[in-house]
């Protein structure tokens, strides 16, 4: 971390920039913790959120199991900087990333997860090569229609087979997201694989907006669940009534740079310093907090286009303005490094470590 001048504040810096306040990602990781242990499940974060070995670490503290990460760069990442139970919730396809893999398994906890004896089969050659061993969850598709098995019998067939091959152990299945259906699909697979002599440990589901969060206290037979944007919050999650404003904790600081019409402003954060994410109950790319009415319609790479007829106080050229991005993650993503600070007072300058760790 690079430190900068302890008077120095966001108000001050240049633009476009990615802020944190790190008193509101203590206090959404602690509320989230709380509300996890008095439901009884545990809570492994998604790191894709903030990529960040230090919020890692202030998650585990506050009482998380382990992480989860989507790609193997991320969990490498992490890894070398001292976490030890890592949780792969996307499939590991092809030799080179399994052997990557396997050499995490031989150091730290990792386990895995899979909709088809091809990954199982890939993941257990590299772990016996390595002399390693992991977990291994059933992806299961519980409504959403990406990735998974299809069928509770489906989960527990591919359970079964993954527990028979070297270096892997079944533990359990997974979702994404946690769905009205995931109870039921759920409790069918727990059943189907204890008639083949199994016990899952680990029933895993995700996602962090109130609806899964209702939908994953009904399901009865989930044991943990992965959020990642309640960390920071964001636009979706203040549309679907998840956090409030003062929750949020990730902002894009920017500029008007120009004022081309009377009811255009302009900013220099476009497409590459927002994400381009939307959801439908969203209109435009980020909400302008100085400017509620203003409404961000349009991105460029650099070019952020405001509409700001409906504004009772208008933007001028010069002003920096507040913006929540429509999507924590993707906007992350965007970044080298993010400006953290407590109360406005910058405290440090933190590189996003596993930023573009696509692979």
């Amino acid at each position: 971390m690079r430190r900068r001048e302890p008077d120095l504040t966001v108000r001050e810096l240049d633009t476009p920039v990615l802020t944190v306040d790190l008193d509101v990602v203590e206090r959404n990781i602690a509320s989230m913790q709380a509300r996890y242990d008095e439901a009884g499940f545990r809570l492994r974060p998604h790191i894709k959120t903030h990529k960040l070995p230090a919020i890692a670490h202030m998650q585990l503290r506050a009482g998380a199991p382990g992480i989860t990460c989507q790609k193997l760069g991320e969990a490498e990442v992490m890894a070398a900087a001292g976490i030890r139970d890592i949780l792969m919730a996307f499939p590991i396809v092809g030799a080179s990333k399994a052997a990557r893999f396997a050499a995490l398994a031989a150091e730290i906890d990792m386990a895995a997860v899979g909709d088809s004896e091809t990954v199982a089969l890939g993941l257990s050659a590299a772990l016996a090569e390595r002399g390693a061993s992991a977990g291994f969850l059933v992806e299961c598709d519980t409504g959403f229609g990406r990735t998974g098995v299809q069928t509770p019998d489906a989960a527990a067939e591919l359970g079964a087979f993954a527990d028979s091959l070297p270096g892997l152990s079944f533990r359990g299945f997974m979702t994404y997201p946690t769905l009205p259906a995931t109870g039921d699909f759920f409790a069918a697979a727990v059943e189907a694989v204890r008639a083949r002599g199994l016990e899952p440990d680990w029933v895993s589901g995700g996602g962090t907006g109130k609806e899964r969060w209702d939908a994953a206290r009904g399901a009865g037979s989930i044991t943990e669940l992965r959020p990642g944007t309640y960390v920071y919050g964001d636009r979706t999650c203040l549309a679907d009534g998840s956090i409030s404003v003062e929750d949020c904790a990730l902002h894009v600081r920017a500029t008007v740079v120009s004022r081309p019409t009377a009811t255009r402003a302009m900013i220099d954060a476009g497409s590459k310093a927002l994400t381009s994410d939307t959801a439908p109950t969203l209109e435009g790319w980020g909400q302008i907090l100085e400017h509620p009415e203003a409404r961000i319609y349009l991105l460029n790479e650099e070019h952020g286009y405001v509409d700001v007829e409906a504004c009772a106080v208008q933007p001028q050229v010069g002003d920096v303005v507040t913006v929540l991005p429509n999507h924590a993650c993707g906007t992350t993503n965007m970044h080298d490094e993010v400006v953290a600070h407590r109360n406005g007072t910058v405290v440090g300058v933190w590189p996003i470590a596993a930023r573009g760790r696509l692979r």
